[in-house]
């Protein structure tokens, strides 16, 4: 059975009518004869979406009960047996009650998809879940109903649903979207114009990046090469030379100007050695464009005009940034420059900048090395046409025209081709333009002319002059080219290694930020870093980049770089020379160097853990041998006396007694209580049971075991509170904890406060004394163990009350702080999860956005 298809109505911000336009979407297709029923579809009493409902057929809804209310929900088996050809879907980020089918609304439109039926659905940008972060942040409210992204971009057909700000504030206070009694608190508050306005910014943004992903698979899929111009995208070509990062701001401004402009910046890097840029100065403009919203590629490619073009092409970009040339004027005879070639192929669609940098025209940057320095395809064809295709117009020339300048004055002609052959194309073409170039001189101008033979000696030793002077200038441009290149591979390396060691010194470098180094600076595919434990032992990857799967055994790389006989540096793309392979080398060094100096930071964190272990056990043995002898003593004071024979005791002073070894025993429980609570801790064994909990039902509990006298703690949580998630047994001992905290340090006859309220999706519970305070030096230091500040009150324990209750909080996934209170005293927050509200059957639960609910005020009666 073939899946059925999604079309999704986005809305921009509730209230844009995603309904009401999937309503006539539905109402257009029943009139063309297609099977189409409402499987779920919330009016939230609007009218006008209420009338659309009207003349179009609905599938009954599931009833379930829930903490006593019923709510009603989509009967997805209905749904099944109907069978529709389309089912109306609203509120695609719904979340069902608990009993339901699925837990999410999505999940069950992904069932009657795959059953075949196409479904049309709603939902709101807010709720995608990439940008709830976002719209938070703008909006102030968190959204607790969301829907994966890719669950939307799976959709077949997305259609934004907008409307500008204005107009939507227009609709609020006409009441077209909620009663009159809720328009001024959502005007003021989720529906401000700055929030509609940003919000809408998001939705055109996201669609606007649905709608390229659809473009490049339509291009594609049919092949198409040409630009289409529908976004600016502009590619930045870099050469590695600091002028990079002048381009990159350029580019950046110049898609600033536009709305949804987008910066690739690309490096093309030769396929047959070390790339021509220093490290450091590409990782700089990387950094570059990353910040400032763009993207950094690197590409191989000997034909750098041809390469450029063909990233440019292939990303549908509109523009290209390049640098104005830093050759000097007499540098052109060699060819134009990559800025000219571009523009000159670039075609119709492509528009080219050249742009001005304080490099331009100074000659090659000398503050990179060099790519090579050996003589390019270019100039190496253009030295065998001089040098065998000049002769031959020589010849031409001085037998048509000059036939009479003697036999000297034609071979200081014909030389200077030979010198030109090896300026330009180095040995070779220098030795075949001196051979050539001599039988020619033998053939035309050599008596007897028209012969290979000479007749006259000096002839002869003007010959041989002539090919030995030749064959030296070549030799000499030749030497010269291959000491430069050395020298330039020299340059390259030292740049290379220099930037290794100040990693080094300096720490920087994570292992895969390395690797990705080794892989762009040798234009590799991928680059893993392989392990093993013996010689015996199979190889396992330790870290690995690039887009190519890592190999799994050195000996199946294209390049394998050995550092002892358990760690290899494996690379898959080309092959490398030899010269490549001794900077490779100086790279594997220095991953075998990051990755120890990584174990080493990792067994120093266990080492670190260990001396923390060792600290508290130290600190345990002195309370044991301290804290715990003094209840001990008067629980054996008292048994002593009580055993003695030579007094007799009073019921009232045996009943002291017996009540001072029940209160040394209580506080030995408690201590040892709280020792074994820090050892789960220290040791990770504190496994918390997540369930919903009500503040009201754990508070009461924590006093009842602390037996607190009535009065000395003032309640204050209200009944409507939200639910938490927690583990009562954990929370419980948190709340005592923190609450014998307060009472200890609090004057006599003072009440201490217990307050609960709630956030966008947090319940806070303040606890609060009158009692002296901390300073703010020593708030996060009360939460150590073994800590008791200032002046303890006899007795106070060890110091572990706050730090057991500081470690079970965080083990809920809550935070516990100290806070000043007003007027004097210590506020501990205790602040936790709240568990999301239950969608109400008669209010809705996706399209009115949480900043527009009613907040709650707590009764008098409440505590």
């Amino acid at each position: 059975m073939a899946r059925g298809r999604l079309r999704i109505y986005l809305g921009a911000a509730p209230g844009v009518g995603k309904t009401y336009a999937m309503l006539s979407e539905a109402h257009r297709r029943v009139e063309r004869g297609t099977d189409c029923v409402v499987a779920l579809v919330e009016h939230h009493g609007r009218p006008r979406t209420e009338v659309m409902l009207r003349g179009l057929e609905q599938v009954g809804r599931r009833e379930l009960v829930y903490r006593g209310a019923v709510f009603a929900e989509m009967d997805v088996e209905a749904v099944l047996r109907r069978a529709p050809a389309v089912a109306l879907v609203d509120e695609l980020a719904h979340t069902n009650v608990p009993g339901s089918r699925n837990a999410k609304r999505w999940q069950d439109v992904e069932e009657l998809l795959a059953a075949g039926i196409d479904v049309v659905s709603t939902v709101n940008i807010q709720h995608l879940e990439s940008l709830g972060d976002v719209v938070e942040s703008i909006t102030g409210v968190r959204q607790r109903e969301t829907v994966p992204d890719e669950v939307v971009r799976r959709a077949d057909q997305i259609e934004l649903v907008d409307m500008s700000p204005q107009a939507l504030r227009r609709r609020m206070a006409h009441g077209n979207i909620y009663t009159a009694d809720k328009v001024d608190a959502a005007l003021s508050n989720y529906f401000r114009p700055g929030n509609l306005t940003a919000l809408r910014e998001l939705a055109l943004l996201w669609v606007a990046d649905r709608v390229d992903e659809y473009l490049q698979q339509y291009r594609g899929e049919h092949g198409i090469r040409s630009t289409w111009q529908a976004r600016e995208r502009i590619v930045v070509g870099l050469t590695g030379g600091p002028e990079g990062r002048t381009l990159i701001r350029r580019a950046a401004r110049m898609a600033a100007k536009g709305s949804g402009g987008e910066v690739m910046a690309v490096y093309i890097a030769r396929s047959d050695g070390l790339t021509a840029a220093s490290p450091k100065e590409l990782a700089v403009q990387r950094t570059l464009v990353e910040d400032l919203g763009g993207s950094f590629h690197q590409v191989i490619g000997d034909d750098i005009p041809a390469a450029l073009l063909e990233f440019a092409r292939g990303v549908n970009a509109t523009q290209i940034v390049l640098g104005v040339s830093r050759r000097k004027a007499w540098q052109y005879v060699f060819g134009p420059g990559v800025g000219a070639t571009v523009a000159r192929e670039s075609g119709p669609d492509l528009d080219v900048h050249l742009v001005t940098h304080d490099r331009m025209g100074k000659g090659t940057d000398l503050s990179r090395p060099p790519r090579t320095a050996r003589l390019g395809r270019n100039r190496r064809v253009c030295g065998w046409l001089i040098g065998m295709a000049g002769p031959v117009l020589l010849s031409l020339l001085l037998r048509g025209v000059a036939p009479g300048l003697g036999l000297a004055n034609d071979m200081l002609l014909f030389l200077t081709l030979t010198v030109a052959a090896a300026l330009l194309g180095g040995m070779l073409p220098a030795l075949a333009s001196a051979a050539f170039g001599s039988l020619l001189l033998n053939y035309y101008f050599t008596p007897p002319v028209h012969h290979v033979l000479i007749s006259n000696s000096r002839n002869i030793v003007a010959l041989v002059i002539f090919i030995a002077v030749a064959v030296s200038v070549a030799s000499v441009v030749d030497l010269a080219a291959r000491r430069t290149h050395q020298a330039a591979r020299l340059r390259a390396e030292s740049e290379i290694l220099s930037h290794l060691a100040g990693s080094v010194l300096r720490g920087e470098n994570s292992l895969e930020s390395l690797l990705e180094t080794v892989r762009e600076t040798f234009g590799m595919e991928s680059v893993a870093l392989l392990e093993r434990e013996h010689d015996l032992a199979p190889w396992t990857c330790t870290a690995g980049v690039g887009s190519r799967a890592h190999v799994e055994r050195p000996e199946h790389a294209d390049v394998d770089m050995p550092m002892g006989a358990s760690m290899s540096l494996a690379l898959t793309g080309r092959v490398l020379t030899a010269e490549d392979r001794r900077v490779l080398g100086a790279f594997a060094a220095q991953a075998a160097v990051v990755l120890d100096r990584q174990r080493l930071r990792t067994e120093a964190e266990q080492a670190r853990a260990l001396a923390e272990g060792n600290r508290i056990r130290t600190a345990l043995l002195a309370a044991v041998s301290h804290d715990l002898r003094t209840p001990l003593a008067g629980i054996k004071a008292s048994v002593s006396s009580l055993r003695s024979d030579d007094v007799e005791w009073s019921e009232e002073d045996r009943a002291a007694l017996l009540e001072a070894i029940e209160e040394g025993a209580d506080r030995l429980d408690h201590l040892v209580g709280n020792l074994l609570d820090m050892s789960r801790l220290q040791t990770d064994t504190v496994t918390p049971l997540i369930r919903e909990l009500d503040l009201d039902e754990v508070v009461p509990l924590a006093l009842d075991a602390l037996a607190v006298p009535a009065g000395n703690v003032d309640l204050d949580i209200p009944e409507d509170l939200p639910m938490v998630a927690a583990d009562k047994g954990l929370l419980e001992r948190v709340v005592a904890n923190v609450i014998e905290n307060a009472l200890k340090y609090s004057p006599a006859g003072a009440t201490v406060l217990v307050a609960a309220s709630t956030t966008a999706d947090q319940v806070q519970l303040r606890v609060v004394d009158r009692g002296p305070g901390v300073p703010d030096d020593a708030k996060e230091r009360i939460f150590e163990p073994f800590q008791r500040h200032g002046d303890a009150p006899r007795g106070a324990g060890v110091g572990l009350g706050l730090a057991v209750a500081r470690g079970f909080t965080e083990a809920l996934g809550g935070t516990l702080t100290a806070e000043d209170t007003p007027g004097g005293g210590l506020t501990m927050v205790l602040v936790l999860p709240r568990v999301p509200d239950r969608p109400h059957p008669q209010a809705p639960s996706d399209d009115r956005p949480d900043g527009a609910r009613l907040s709650r005020t707590p009764s008098p009666g409440d505590g």
